[in-house]
This record gives structure tokens, sequence and C-alpha cells, in this order.
């Protein structure tokens, strides 16, 4: 039985469905307000939630710079799960009293990792080279940003795109991005576009390709799609056969997709935090027959230091690099991120991976972030 939270149905709309405290109960509910598609799992029944233990009283710090009990943190930063797997097994679990720990939970831009995953399945199979050009694939994104770029420079991040990441955008190309995604309302007189047609109009900016680290979620969306056309498969359908089901995934995930279908692969994915826990498992091991071992290899091996060091995102993790989507944090561990507070973090060093979810009322907090990113460390180290 989960808490009772301080709004009803009826308060929330398409307009409000990010924002706290509506997002307590949407994160974990999105295919209610946007149209999605289910990746189907191997149906396994779940075992029982894990008491969360000593964990709970691991000492961590804040963003006012107090120390204070993990558990309190936790409640403190507007956390709704975090999963503690070791050597394959989850030791703990925490969840907010209003959180269903079977519901799929929305993970935002670790879909990102999830796409650039599926790129190297595909690789392996001999249906996608990272040397091949984007418009390979999606030959309608000649004339746009995506021309003259290679897969690899897409999935990198290193993309001349002329783009404003402006996640609190009201009126200017993010919000035209979010509402062609349909994760906003239409407004009346705006030309109706999809997704597809909104990223083939973006345009490029004046610095070459493959020189510049810097985040746009399109770019992922753009992924998504020459993923599709390399496998001639819906992302859920492949998603769900090569990964989601041959990894044992307990629960049906989903991901949202715009009104011809196109999916929201930089930001639309729903899992449990048990699920996402058990994905980078597999990676912490090396793939386990399901992901190619080779590619998983190369991510923990890592990207351009050099790039990533004069990138938008350095601050994150100094001396790190970003490969397919995924972060090589310098420190030992592989990581993947989402906007409200999402984490995936995989450390081989002590054989653990550890997955929190939240509903943080804002999608960027860099101190939070850090803070955060701190606790995980300290989880892992435990």
């Amino acid at each position: 039985m989960t808490a009772e939270l301080p709004f009803t149905r009826a308060d929330i709309n398409l307009g409000n469905w990010r924002e706290r405290p509506y997002s307590m109960s949407t994160f974990q509910n999105v295919a209610e307000y946007v149209p999605s598609a289910q990746i189907i799992s191997a149906r396994i029944a779940e075992t029982p939630v894990r008491p969360f233990g000593h964990f709970a009283d691991i000492p961590v710090s804040n963003v006012a710079g107090n120390t204070l009990r993990l558990e309190d943190f936790l409640e403190e930063s507007h956390s709704d799960a975090l999963v503690v797997m070791r050597k394959g097994e989850v030791i703990a679990e925490w969840y907010a009293p209003y959180v269903d720990p079977a519901r799929a939970h929305i993970v935002f831009s670790i879909s990102k990792s999830f796409t650039g995953m599926l790129a190297g399945v595909l690789e392996a199979e001999g249906k996608l080279s990272f040397d091949q050009m984007v418009t390979d694939f999606i030959p309608d994104a000649v004339g746009s940003a995506y021309e003259g770029l290679t897969v690899r420079d897409l999935f990198n991040m290193t993309v001349a795109l002329d783009f404003d990441e402006l996640y609190l955008d009201e009126d200017g190309s993010f919000d035209r991005y979010r509402r062609a995604m349909l994760w906003k309302p239409q407004r009346a007189g705006d030309p109706t576009t999809n997704l597809r047609d909104f990223l083939c109009s973006l345009p490029r900016a004046a610095h070459p390709h493959g020189t510049l680290h810097r985040y746009r979620s399109p770019n992922s969306d753009m992924a998504g799609l020459v993923v599709e056309a390399a496998s001639g498969m819906r992302f859920a359908d492949l998603l769900s056969t090569r990964v989601w089901q041959p990894m044992g995934a307990h629960t049906d995930g989903f991901i949202t997709v715009d009104s011809a279908g196109n999916p929201r692969t930089s930001g639309g994915i729903s899992v449990t935090a048990r699920d996402l826990a058990r994905l980078g498992e597999l990676l912490r091991v090396g793939g386990r027959g399901v992901l190619p071992a080779e590619f998983v290899e190369r991510l923990w091996a890592g990207g351009d230091r050099a790039i990533w060091a004069a990138g938008d995102q350095c601050f994150l993790y100094p001396g790190g690099s970003y490969l397919a989507y995924w972060y090589e944090t310098g420190t030992g561990a592989l990581a993947a991120m989402g906007i409200f507070g999402q984490f995936l973090w995989i450390d081989r060093a002590s054989e653990t991976v550890v997955v929190r979810q939240a509903s943080e009322p804002l999608p960027i907090s860099d101190d939070l972030d850090q803070k955060t990113i701190a606790a995980l460390k300290a989880i892992c180290a435990a």
C-alpha cells in the first residue's frame, strides 16, 4: 500500500505532469499521460523488497554542507527509489512512501544510454557501423544539422547542432521540441509536427562535426531513428527482444512515442529500479552473452578525454569521458544519468550497482547531482 498523495488525478494534465508534486505520481505512470509503446519483459514475479539495513546510516553530505544519514538524504532530496545490487543480488532497497516498486518509473536521459547500448548490439549483428553516415539511415535528414555526420559522432554527442538545451524554455526551440514529442499540449495556430520532422529541420552550428562535446538531447532521438532504420524494428520491440527479455527483466517497461510512433529515445523510457539495476549488472560483468562483450569493454575504456575535458559537461566527471551516451567517470565507475535526479551507477571494484530514481523539483541541479554522486560512491564503499 502506497501513501496517499496531496492531489487527485483531476489536478494533473499534460501541461504540469513533470512538475512537483504531481511528478510523485506521474513519473510512475507516464503512459497515462503520453502515448507509449510497451517494452515486453520476461515477466518474472519479483521477490519481496529487501530491507535498507546498514546503508540507511551511511553518512553523506547535503547541498547545504550538512552531514546526515543516507536515508534522511534520500528523503530530503526527493528521491523515489534506491536499489543496491552487489555481485548480482539485490541487497538493499529504499522506496519513498508513495512509490510502488513494481511500477516502471521514467528514467529520462538514461534512455540515451539504452539507445547507445542497442547500437552496440546492432553493430555486433553487422546491421550498423559507427563509421556510416546518419543520412545512410535517415535520408530526410539531408539539409539538416545531421547531414555529413557519422553515426559515431551522433552517439558521442560531438554534433555541430544549433540548438539550446534549455529545460525550462517556454517559447523557444526546446519548447517546440517538447510539443513535437507530445510531452506538452499543442498550441492553437502552431503547425503540427512530429519528432522526426522536427529533428530533420534543425540547423547546423558553425564548428565542424566531431570536434566538440555538446550535450543536446535531439541527437539521441535521431539516434533512435537510426537504430530503428538499421534494425528494421520498432525501438520498443528491439529493446525487448535483444535485451529486456534475454536479460530476464521482471517487469514491462515503456517508451513514449509521438503522433507518428517515433520513439523518444533521448528521455522517454520507464523501467523499475530493480530492472535498471539488472541492466547495470550486465554491463558490470561484460554483457553475459546478452550485450556484445567487445562493445561493453569499449564503454568501460571510455571516449576521447580531450574532447570531454573541453565540453559542456566536463564538470560532472573530471578526468572522465563519454561514449555511446554512457559516462566513463574517471574514477573506475560507469554511469548513466537523467534529469530530475535519475542515476545508474556501476562500480566494478566493489562489484556494486546502484540505482536512484527521483522526482526532484528542478530538471537540473548541479550541486545536488554532485552530492548524489558522492553518496553513490559511499554506498559502493560500504
